[in-house]
């Protein structure tokens, strides 16, 4: 068993924990109700302090039962998550697509200095040859470790950073 399958499995052994525990264990015995929410509990001590506090403000909408009231927290938890996972999954979807621009971007770029760099070396060749001299590049010793660079079509200049669009196109 992976080392992730084994975190897994314990993670979902202490869910189960949390869920049944408290039932094996008879925590809400001799309640009226025995898992009320927070906000029940914190009525009931309110009103058992000073019974005569009146709230600031009421609900908008009181549901007829407590199972609907459950229903409504549910649907309202299962539509924040919703939100929530929405909102991860554009934010992974736009890293992942900028990563692979980047990847793309850079393999363009290396293409458009190599591009420059022969159209530079061509320059200075044909320069060298206008005043008679000897072009630098014909001077280069050739051998290992040293490789010409390649011509790249439509490659009409250096790579400007943050500029995307291909060179030799308009």
């Amino acid at each position: 068993m992976s080392r992730n399958a084994k975190i897994n499995t314990l993670l979902l052994v202490l869910v189960a924990a949390l869920a049944v525990l408290p039932l094996a264990l008879g925590l809400g015995e001799g309640k009226e109700e025995p898992f009320a929410g927070a906000d029940a509990q914190a009525e009931a001590a309110i009103t058992e302090l000073k019974p005569d506090y009146e709230p600031w403000f009421a609900p908008l909408y009181e549901p007829p039962s407590g199972e609907i009231e459950s229903a409504l927290f549910a649907l309202q938890a299962a539509l924040g998550a919703g939100v929530l996972a929405y909102y991860f999954g554009v934010r992974r979807g736009r890293r992942q697509g900028r990563e692979e621009g980047l990847r793309e971007g850079r393999a363009w770029s290396r293409a458009a200095v190599v591009a420059a760099a022969t159209a530079l070396d061509e320059a200075e060749a044909k320069t060298a040859a206008h005043r008679g001299a000897a072009p630098a590049a014909a001077a280069a010793p050739e051998g290992p470790g040293t490789t010409a660079a390649p011509e790249v079509p439509g490659a009409a200049g250096p790579a400007v950073a943050g500029d995307d669009a291909p060179r030799g196109e308009s």
